[in-house]
């Protein structure tokens, strides 16, 4: 048995080991043994009624009237509630599905005043309601003396499940509704489950705050099966999505929080949301004397997650497919499709001019049809009015064009972020340093070691990027610091280059050993009283893995200059730079054998390493390398469900289990973690979900303002975006995996300020809605738009050819397409499952002749000194060749920087 069989096979042990011991230690939670010292209020003794519909089972406790169990009618072991917290969570405080808060005034006066049903329960009293009414109660005794009268009904509509609240005014005087919102209590918490049970039992849910079109989508965490849809039924607009940190459920790694549907958000806006400018106008409403007002949404399924858009059209709700997307570079050509019973009455902008929108031709199933260019750097917000008055919202995000994003964050990370200190105590100079944006000051000291010492995700992140943007434009003053750094500080004091340590990588530069440093080298206003405020011996730590694909990729990026370009790379020849990536791969494996058992962030670097191997004739590393891996992807092959990490559950080793569960054959494992990301990874229309993987906690590890939040556009974005596009490629008919991967892709830079800043993150909290404050973990997904970004080109059955990353123009006989992606050096047509990248060199522009297949490239590159010639790969299921050219030893296509078209036929 080789040493990682065997490392593997007692980390299996030590893992069940491990969860076992952390069942126990969450089981013994002294927040829930403090919770069990209160009394229950919720009623769950006094029993539950069942009521059957079509598709659900609805579960509805006797006394409080709020939602004990939501299963499927074929599957009675899932709950989409979290059931097994039923009679923990039976307090006052913790919100359950059928709740609601409200914050009212009377006209007139300031304050406002807040009730929520959960806050001390009471009894509600029962009503009696229509044929249709599975239960109905009036609750506002539970409504601490509210002067309104709150009734509550659920109700069987057409065989969906209604929830529905009447409010009405029995005073003399008229009341102003500033907030209203409907708790969504689905079972997101993870507390107490392995990888199986997790899988087996929990939801992941996000929203689309799009006003009437709004809806939220509750998926289950393997991804297969229905998806859960909440649907506004009468006066229940999504304009707000709200966190509901008041429910004292402890929020952790395993457990995001609950958050509430909001119809009117006034009143959070005039307070703890004071300055902040929301997603969609705040509203209120106003009940003068004798009025009363229904508020209702409806819970649906959807057949699966990538059937959701067909299924609200067939319910009749309005939906918006945006090509490419929601983040809108200044330089493309997007389009809007439109589908809802009702047309279009009335469109605007905000900010105004901030997109300009022209109407097109209708489609042959009447989507109605727009041209949309964005005008206008920052947020934009498009409201659709329709005929019946029904208004949808549709957020985008307006960027400079892709290819001058990535040219200012590779300037600001080498001049805003460049660290040059030969007196450094720690050793970091020359370096690229993780950044505060909101103090405009380079991290040298912070209580998370991480952050300020050049190595975990918080710490590498800065200088990665600014490495891995060479491969998409590079820029020879970079260069030079980048080698500087590699030579002086990477390779060497980040990575051991010698010793029986060799290729291993340190945790982290900067440590906290006050006792052996100069006096005043720390800084008195930081707590340094905490874990993350490491030692120098666990600083050095060489055994978490985590930190070497981040090295690796740097090699690699070093090789592939120094092998295809000219006068760039000068410290070392290729060979140099492709071994040690190839042997901080090894070290991963050897020298972090536990944490190597998962999935890494950036794992793909090491399949990308192996293809340069082969490719260089260099077999025996080759084989050595494509050993250790698949050992790793059989351990992953034994596991149903093969996600595991340093937490107990994570978003980004699935980038990695895909790519070699599909490179070794292992077909359903790589389906399996398909069908995982999609679950955490929706497309609707706004930006900041829209491809946005789910992550809730990084903010805390890789943050300014440190906190469990959603986050978007995390760098799970980018990287799940890899293999959502790989398996694009091998099923160009799936429309939706592109929209999904080219969504991720787009939103590692999503969030990139105008000067070329990249943060960790933005803040999805109301209260806040801005980019986090420092650079933290960026770079890991700008890594996945660097190796991953493209342009695709597709002929839609429905909505015709589409160019994702290009423009497109369509003659009668031609389809042209300009490439506006940052390198232009990748294009898949999919039409011909055609796959075009480039080692070095532009592709400009593309002209595809449908009627002979043939593809005419206008290709470019840097000075012919330091790009002789582009060299160009062609993958894909039809043979095409260079009209002309012969391959070179790597495969490729070596075409003179001085032609400037070239023409591909298809091999007979």
């Amino acid at each position: 048995m080789t040493r990682i069989k065997k490392v593997l096979r007692l980390n299996v042990l030590f893992l069940s080991l491990f969860t076992c011991t952390q069942q126990f230690v969450n089981a013994q939670n002294p927040f829930w043994e403090k919770v069990k010292e209160t009394s229950p209020t919720l009623g769950v003794e006094q029993g539950t009624t069942s009521f059957i519909l079509p598709q659900l089972k609805v579960g509805i406790l006797h006394a409080s009237q709020t939602i004990a169990s939501l299963k499927l009618k074929d599957d009675q072991l899932f709950d989409y509630t979290p059931d097994e917290l039923l009679t923990k969570r039976d307090r006052d405080k913790f919100f359950h599905l059928g709740d609601i808060n409200l914050s009212i005034r009377p006209v007139g006066e300031l304050s406002w005043q807040h009730y929520s049903s959960a806050e001390k329960r009471r009894p509600v009293v029962p009503l009696k309601g229509t044929q249709n009414t599975l239960a109905a109660a009036d609750i506002t005794p539970t409504l601490n003396n509210i002067p309104l009268k709150v009734y509550r009904y659920w109700d069987n509509i057409n065989g969906n499940l209604s929830l529905r609240f009447v409010i009405e005014n029995n005073t003399n005087q008229s009341f102003e509704m500033g907030s209203l919102g409907i708790p969504m209590i689905f079972n997101n918490n993870l507390d107490w489950k392995t990888l199986d049970s997790a899988h087996a039992d929990n939801v992941f849910f996000d929203p689309y705050i799009g006003m009437g079109a709004g809806y939220l989508q509750v998926n289950r965490l393997h991804g297969d099966g229905p998806s859960l849809l909440v649907l506004p039924q009468e006066n229940a607009s999504f304009e707000a999505y709200n966190p509901l940190n008041s429910d004292p459920t402890p929020r952790s790694i395993t457990f995001e929080g609950f958050h509430e549907w909001m119809v009117h958000s006034k009143a959070h806006a005039e307070t703890e949301w004071k300055g902040v400018e929301q997603w969609n106008n705040p509203t209120s409403a106003v009940l003068k004397p004798g009025q009363s007002k229904t508020y209702a949404l409806r819970f649906i399924l959807a057949p699966s997650i990538k059937q959701i858009e067909e299924e609200l059209v067939r319910q009749q709700r309005p939906v918006a497919v945006g090509a490419p997307g929601y983040v809108l570079p200044q330089n493309n050509q997007a389009k809007l499709f439109l589908k809802y019973h009702r047309k279009v009455k009335h469109m605007e902008v905000y900010p105004s001019g901030a997109l300009s929108i022209r109407p097109a031709a209708t489609t042959s199933n009447k989507w109605a049809s727009y041209n949309i260019v964005g005008q206008t750097w920052g947020r934009a917000r498009l409201t659709v009015t329709y005929t019946d008055g029904l208004v949808q919202t549709i957020h985008y995000k307006v960027i400079k064009p892709e290819q001058q994003v990535v040219s200012d964050l590779g300037h600001f990370l080498t001049t805003k972020q460049w660290y040059e200190n030969p007196n450094d105590p720690f050793k970091r100079s020359p370096s690229i340093i993780s950044y505060d944006y909101e103090t405009q000051s380079q991290i040298t000291q912070e209580q998370r070691a991480w952050y300020a010492g050049l190595s975990d995700e918080a710490g590498a992140a800065s200088w990665l990027a600014a490495i891995m943007k060479q491969i998409l434009i590079p820029n020879p003053v970079e260069i030079n610091k980048i080698q500087r750094f590699a030579n002086e500080t990477m390779f060497g004091r980040i990575q051991h280059k010698e010793g029986k340590d060799k290729y291993g990588v340190v945790k982290s530069l900067f440590y906290y050993e006050p006792d052996s440093m100069p006096e005043g080298t720390y800084s008195d206003s930081i707590n340094w009283n905490t874990w993350s405020a490491w030692p120098k011996k666990e600083a050095n730590n060489i055994g978490r893995s985590y930190n070497y694909p981040h090295v690796a990729a740097a090699h690699w990026v070093l090789y592939r200059l120094a092998r295809n370009y000219n006068k760039l790379v000068s410290d070392e020849n290729w060979e140099t730079y492709l071994d040690r990536a190839y042997h901080t791969a090894l070290a991963m494996v050897e020298k972090a054998p536990h944490y190597a058992q998962f999935g890494q962030m950036e794992g793909s670097i090491f399949l990308i390493i192996l293809t340069d191997l082969k490719k260089e004739g260099l077999h025996e590393s080759a084989e050595r390398l494509e050993e250790i891996m698949k050992e790793r992807a059989l351990h992953w092959k034994s596991l149903n469900y093969p996600f595991g990490s340093e937490m107990p559950w994570d978003s980004t080793g699935q980038e990695e289990v895909y790519l070699w569960s599909r490179y070794f054959g292992f077909d359903d494992k790589a389906q399996t973690t398909l069908h995982a990301i999609l679950a955490y990874m929706p497309t609707v229309p706004h930006w900041g979900y829209n491809g946005s993987a789910k992550r809730y906690w990084d903010f805390v590890y890789g943050g300014k303002l440190s906190r469990i939040e959603r986050q978007l556009h995390h760098y799970g974005s980018a990287l799940n975006a890899i293999p959502v596009l790989t398996a694009y490629r091998s099923n160009p008919e799936d429309f939706y995996l592109l929209r999904v991967g080219h969504a991720g892709t787009m939103g590692a830079l999503a969030n990139v300020t105008e000067d070329g800043f990249g943060p960790a993150a933005f803040h999805s909290y109301p209260s806040t809605l801005a980019n986090d404050g420092i650079s933290g973990d960026y770079g890991t997904g700008f890594y996945g738009y660097a190796v991953n970004s493209g342009t695709y080109i597709i002929k839609h059955p429905e909505f015709g050819w589409l160019s994702f990353s290009g423009n497109l123009t369509e003659t009668k006989n031609t389809v042209q397409v300009t490439l506006t992606s940052a390198s232009r050096a990748r294009l898949f047509l999919a039409e011909e499952k055609l796959w075009l990248t480039t080692d070095a060199g532009e592709i400009s522009s593309l002209t595809y002749y449908p009627s002979t297949k043939e593809i005419e490239l206008t290709i470019s590159g840097d000075s012919v000194d330091i790009v002789p010639h582009v060299l160009l790969n062609i993958e894909g299921e039809n043979a095409y060749i260079v009209d002309g050219v012969q391959k070179d030893k790597q495969g490729r296509y070596p075409i003179p920087n001085t032609s400037r078209k070239i023409k591909l036929i298809q091999k007979r």
